[in-house]
């Protein structure tokens, strides 16, 4: 058994724990999640003794050997194939003892304890540890200081897999990972031997590979049995129950207010008076789950254009002369299109992206966008560049000049900031703050193409699933490269793999690609395409056009029901507002006029869901 008993943690003045508690069963899988900023990575340095406790203790049990990941990369010129194999330190010390060692008895319990060990099989497993994680044999032997920050963390997590702890902490281990990397962290993990303890934001990873959640909210910790999704229900029905006993707690606190007011002055009731009103200052209010700003994105519906949006013929592209990255370029984008990029790191993805963007020219071959066509790319790097002392208000009227001053504000607001916060300089904001001015920032010209290259690395769960539901209701065309597995399967229904110096259509579901992309691991053969039959991909593309061109009117239904009921759910909502402080001869009116409005939100989510099937039904017909 681990047991957190009543741990408290102050940074900079801040309580980042209090008194949090919580008993976790022996070689439990620990999936700890919580909001951006609640003190998850916080409580794993206080596991790993990084941090010192305040108050309280950790109890674990005797000579628990504990696997953190430094925060320095490891560098220098050992290879990474040397890194991880000194990360089991007794099979190193036995083996140099061995060496030396002069005693028959000795030499015997050694040789007897390095077959326990398996040590004879440790470089084989180290290998296969590195190439999950995206190591050829030939890099596999390279000097580290010849790898990029982001390779040398991958050999850091390599060597703590390796040395197979008995209590393993992750903090995201798949920041640093594409996703074919993070398809194998996750396979390795649901076997893992020893108890874990991961903090991610990876909802399929949380599903697949843990079996207890600890919830860290408001300084305190929640221990839950199951995973992500067992979760997310037992935390509705809290919240439920807890909305529940608020809505009945504010009743009696009305009741006992009323009476208070209206006899605490006379004579004969003053005492009783008095006792209520002394109920009131003891009754300590039910937290009430508010409306987080940090969950809103809402992508700007671009104009109709006719498809394609691009078209590319026989392109290449690069970055030094008759060096091209990708070359044999055959592809077409319309405005329907939900595509994700996959391949390995350093294969042209982002090159792939930045042509798209036209941030790149084509080498040869011929590129051909429709009309006046717009994309937004998100890339990685965005973030950083912001400018750390601008306002998102300044951000937005640099890159509007000459918008009125409400439709910069209306932009910004789609994606959460709003009032005080379009004020705040970026230097106060948080990394999934930043990113969702980035987001706002590009998509200031309702862009056709939506281009995402790992736009969820700043994002906590419930953040992701927002952007998840912006972007399915987005009404242009989706390219995105992202490592989250559960972002890529609601939204990308079309596969393109980027390999081999050139790009081709993945014949497969992601299910399909992740088989694919572990048997190949397990085997270190393959050339990453999914068994299964051959699609006539030509056929396909052009039934799904024709598709789309039947049900362009249900489209512009879907489109103007959504609009009628977001106009008429603000209406209603500015109601409620007036209602509260409404006398009580206004009162019934205004319930006439909120209950009409929300009889005709019921009749025009009817016409969404009906024009939404429709679209559905005739879409689905391709795609089966």
């Amino acid at each position: 058994m681990f047991t957190l008993d009543a741990i408290s943690l102050r940074l900079g003045g801040h309580v980042i724990l209090d008194r949090a508690s919580a008993a976790l069963p022996p070689r439990s899988r620990v999936g700890l999640v919580g909001r951006n900023g609640a003190g998850k990575s916080s409580l794993l340095k206080l596991i790993a003794g990084v941090y010192e406790l305040d108050g309280g203790r950790i109890e674990a049990p005797s000579g628990t050997r504990i696997g953190y990941v430094a925060q320095e990369a490891p560098g220098g010129s050992a290879t990474p194939f040397e890194t991880v194999l000194a990360a089991a330190e007794e099979r190193a010390a036995l083996l140099a003892e061995a060496e030396h060692a002069m005693d028959a008895h000795r030499i015997a319990e050694i040789h007897e304890r390095l077959n326990a060990i398996d040590a004879h099989g440790a470089p084989a497993r180290a290998a296969r540890i590195l190439a999950g994680l995206g190591f050829s044999e030939e890099a596999q032997h390279q000097p580290l200081e010849t790898f990029s920050g982001g390779w040398r963390m991958r050999v850091a997590l390599a060597a703590l897999l390796f040395s197979e702890p008995d209590l393993l902490l992750l903090d995201e281990p798949s920041n640093h990972l594409d996703l074919e990397a993070a398809l194998w962290l996750e396979s390795f993990l649901k076997t893992y031997r020893n108890s874990l303890i991961v903090v991610s934001h990876e909802r399929d990873l949380l599903n697949h590979v843990v079996d207890y959640i600890l919830h860290v909210d408001h300084g305190k910790a929640t221990l839950y049995a199951g995973n992500y999704d067992q979760f997310e229900r037992q935390r509705r029905e809290r919240q439920a129950q807890a909305a529940a006993a608020r809505a009945s707690q504010e009743a009696k606190r009305k009741k006992l207010q009323a009476y208070v007011e209206r006899w605490r002055y006379k004579a004969h009731t003053a005492r009783q008076a008095q006792s209520r009103l002394k109920a009131l200052s003891r009754m300590e209010p039910i937290a009430e789950a508010l409306d987080d700003a940090s969950l809103v994105f809402d992508f700007p519906s671009p104009k109709e254009t006719k498809p394609p949006l691009l078209l590319l013929e026989d392109a290449s592209v690069g970055y030094v002369p008759d060096t091209p990255v990708l070359s044999g370029l055959d592809l077409r984008i319309d405005p329907d299109d939900r595509i994700a990029l996959v391949g390995r790191n350093g294969n042209g993805k982002t090159t792939l992206a930045r042509l798209l963007a036209k941030q790149l020219a084509p080498m040869t071959g011929r590129i051909a966008a429709s009309g006046k066509l717009t994309v937004g790319y998100f890339a990685q790097h965005q973030i950083e560049e912001l400018v750390a002392d601008d306002t998102p208000l300044q951000h937005m009227e640099r890159l509007l000049p000459g918008a009125k001053p409400g439709e910069v504000r209306n932009q910004l607001a789609r994606f959460g900031f709003s009032g005080d916060k379009v004020s705040v300089a970026v230097r106060q904001l948080s990394g999934g703050e930043r990113a969702r001015l980035s987001l706002a920032l590009i998509t200031r010209q309702a862009p056709h193409i939506l281009i995402l290259d790992e736009p969820t690395n700043h994002l906590d769960v419930d953040a992701r699933e927002a952007l998840v539901q912006a972007l399915a209701a987005f009404a242009g065309a989706v390219i995105v490269v992202s490592h989250d597995r559960h972002l890529l399967g609601l939204i990308a229904d079309r596969l393109l793999l980027v390999a081999d110096g050139t790009v081709r259509e993945f014949d497969g579901s992601l299910d399909d690609y992740r088989d694919s992309v572990l048997s190949v691991a397990k085997s270190g053969k393959g050339n990453g395409k999914a068994p299964g039959p051959k699609v006539n991909r030509k056929e396909k593309r052009k039934a799904a056009a024709d598709a789309r061109e039947r049900t362009k009117a249900l489209r512009k239904a879907v489109v103007q029901a959504e609009a009628d009921m977001k106009a008429l759910t603000v209406r209603r909502d500015a109601l409620d507002a007036d209602l509260v402080n409404a006398a009580p001869t206004e009162a019934s009116a205004l319930m006439k006029q909120r209950g009409a409005l929300t009889r005709d939100i019921e009749e025009a989510e009817a016409r969404w869901l009906e024009a939404s099937e429709a679209v559905e039904a005739a879409m689905s017909e391709v795609y089966a």
